[in-house]
């Protein structure tokens, strides 16, 4: 296992969760300000149980398939670095498919990027399952549950 600097990680996971929540702050506030904060604020239980079982039964799984058994398995077959994080960013979007919502896959393209980035230069599902956790609760959080198929 690589010597981890949790420091840098947090650091930088969390310059990206503030350009994050400003962007989808605004995106749900124009489209949808209904939904702004809506389950944190009024169902906080609920909130608290999504968080809880996104984090553990999806991201820490998903972050098994897609990044660990992906870049193990395929690391020799694809040799350029930039090449196979785009490629994983791809495999992991079209995971989405069955959203169907082009948003959904957009997102989950641009989350792909960013999770293969860091497992690329840690090595580590648990930190890339961290970070993958942070920025889909923060989704949830802000009031795109509902699109993500958790109930709002």
């Amino acid at each position: 296992m690589p010597n981890l600097n949790w420091r840098l990680f947090w650091l930088e996971t969390l310059a990206k969760l503030i350009a994050i929540a400003v962007i989808t702050t605004i995106f749900v506030y124009l489209t949808d300000n209904d939904a702004l904060f809506n389950v944190v604020l009024n169902k906080p239980k609920l909130w608290f149980f999504i968080l809880f079982i996104y984090s553990i039964f999806s991201v820490y799984p998903q972050e098994l398939i897609y990044r660990t058994f992906f870049f193990k398995r395929y690391l020799k077959l694809i040799n350029n670095k930039a090449v196979l994080i785009f490629v994983n960013a791809i495999v992991f979007s079209l995971a989405h498919l069955f959203f169907k919502n082009a948003l959904i896959l957009g997102l989950t393209f641009l989350g792909g990027v960013l999770f293969a980035i860091t497992y690329n230069k840690t090595k580590s599902t648990v930190l890339v399952s961290i970070e993958h956790a942070v920025y889909g609760c923060w989704l949830f959080t802000v009031g795109m549950g509902d699109m993500l198929g958790f109930p709002a």
